[in-house]
């Protein structure tokens, strides 16, 4: 959830000093560490949900103030397009029954929302990308009133200088420009929050990265945009463009994206936060009023305002994380890589499948990272977005396997084992990780029944993804997992 700012326009003395400041905190930040200044006692889970708005014929609707103003509840949030909302669940314990506590929070919260948002003659849908965007509901009129993200549009742009294209050669291609960054909006996530300590964080961000293919491909829910079939999760490809600030000529000299999966293994927490102040200028450059090192010698704990904010807009698809709860400083590594939805339990079937992963490798005495290199897990993320399920992913002892045959016979019991340390239910890691098997037995995922309906409706191509889209919905609402809905 990024941070709230003024409008504002910024001068070359603003950037100045945005720069001398952020060194600060990087400073400031390094010496923390040393000192071992965090707090944390055992892992805390958390996550956020970004939904869509639709009205009753499965289009997009771009009400999302009246929504929130219905909803009425300060855990939901804005996002970046007049068509979505954000709900933000606290970290949490899983031990014990913190896991079907966890789900059950999760659905009374959303159904609690989707019956005020009826009020006011909208529905919310949990889905990777809208089936039924089009081009025309992506504009700059369709930015959602929060100056935040105006002014990032506008920040992205000057760097830019001309019009963003968005080239996606899939199933289908696309190929068009767009004039604003509302594209971005489309891509609808859960990003999964977890608490580690300084020490840890290296080895959990890194096995992360690790399994970001894996997660994709049994979750992939974004086949469609803009009316074409492309990628079984085009969310991937379409968010590394919608904001990618750098003309063609910067690609070209290897200027860093600011959607980034990285380059390297890391050893420190440290690595990224220095990666980001070196390689990245600002595009919100706003400075606030604390010194760093003055409240850091008085015993207090800095925000490191303008660390955080530049963090912000720099989206690595496993992000660290600085925050400051009741003067205590944490970490955390947030995971971007998974579409929202199909269904609640799905999405619960992917952070049990996630964090007893991240139970597991980050403590390996030969950790995966070490096996494999790094542009192995990057390209393991590029194929899990284009085929889903039908990857090949590579992986230490194992070499080039289907994504199926790689989460069965490898990544699912050590899940299995990783929600034991957990302190979770045997009862409930088998339900929510019987999903994943499911999906992979069946070969069925949120993209590729999608894709199943549409084919299967033929004809008009817009009115067959507004009739898959409010089947989908209808489903979602059962929370019956997708792997079992008919074709």
């Amino acid at each position: 959830m990024g941070r709230d700012v003024p409008v504002v326009v910024f001068s070359r003395d603003d950037r100045r000093q945005y720069r001398e400041k952020v060194h600060r905190c990087l400073d400031v930040f390094a010496t923390m560490l040393r000192e071992s200044r965090f707090a944390f006692d055992r892992p805390l889970a958390g996550l956020e949900i970004e939904l869509n708005i639709v009205d009753a014929r499965g289009e997009a609707a771009m009400r999302n103030a009246e929504v929130l103003a219905a909803i009425a509840q300060p855990d939901w949030a804005t996002e970046l397009g007049q068509f979505n909302v954000e709900i933000n669940i606290e970290p949490q314990d899983l031990a014990g029954d913190g896991v079907p506590s966890l789900e059950n929070d999760v659905r009374a919260r959303l159904n609690h929302a989707e019956s005020r948002a009826r009020s006011v003659g909208a529905h919310l849908v949990l889905v990777g990308i809208l089936p039924t965007l089009r081009e025309q509901d992506i504009g700059e009129g369709t930015l959602s009133a929060n100056p935040r993200f105006r002014l990032l549009n506008e920040q992205i742009f000057a760097a830019r200088g001309e019009d963003l294209h968005l080239l996606i050669e899939g199933v289908e291609r696309l190929d068009t420009h767009a004039d604003s960054v509302t594209p971005e909006a489309a891509c609808t996530s859960v990003q999964l929050h977890l608490q580690v300590s300084p020490d840890m964080f290296a080895a959990h961000w890194n096995a992360a990265q690790a399994i970001a293919g894996a997660q994709v491909a049994v979750a992939a829910n974004s086949p469609y945009l803009f009316g074409k079939e492309l990628h079984r999760e085009t969310r991937i490809a379409l968010f590394e463009q919608a904001t990618d600030t750098r003309p063609a000529e910067l690609k070209a000299q290897g200027v860093r994206p600011r959607v980034w999966f990285g380059e390297r293994w890391i050893t420190s927490v440290f690595d990224l936060f220095e990666e980001n102040v070196s390689y990245y200028p600002a595009l919100l450059p706003l400075c606030a009023d604390e010194d760093p090192r003055a409240e850091l010698e008085r015993g207090r704990t800095p925000e490191l305002h303008e660390l955080t904010l530049h963090n912000g807009t720099i989206y690595r698809w496993n992000r660290p994380v600085y925050a400051v709860v009741d003067g205590v400083p944490h970490l955390r590594v947030e995971n971007r890589v998974l579409p929202a939805g199909p269904s609640v339990a799905d999405i619960a079937a992917n952070a049990a499948f996630y964090y007893g992963l991240m139970q597991v490798l980050p403590y390996d005495e030969r950790p995966v990272w070490s096996r494999m290199s790094f542009q192995a897990a990057a390209d393991n993320l590029a194929a899990a977005a284009r085929y889903g399920l039908d990857a090949r992913l590579y992986w230490p002892g194992v070499g080039e396997v289907p994504a199926a045959e790689l989460i069965l016979r490898r990544l699912l019991p050590l899940a299995r084992e990783g929600l034991a340390e957990w302190g979770v239910d045997g009862v409930v890691a088998d339900r929510l990780l019987g999903i994943i098997e499911g999906r992979c037995l069946t070969g069925r995922t949120g993209a590729s029944w999608q894709v199943e309906q549409v084919r299967a409706r033929g004809g008009d191509r817009h009115s067959a993804l507004r009739a898959m889209t409010l089947e989908y919905i209808e489903r979602m609402h059962t929370n019956e997992p997708v792997h079992t809905w008919d074709a």
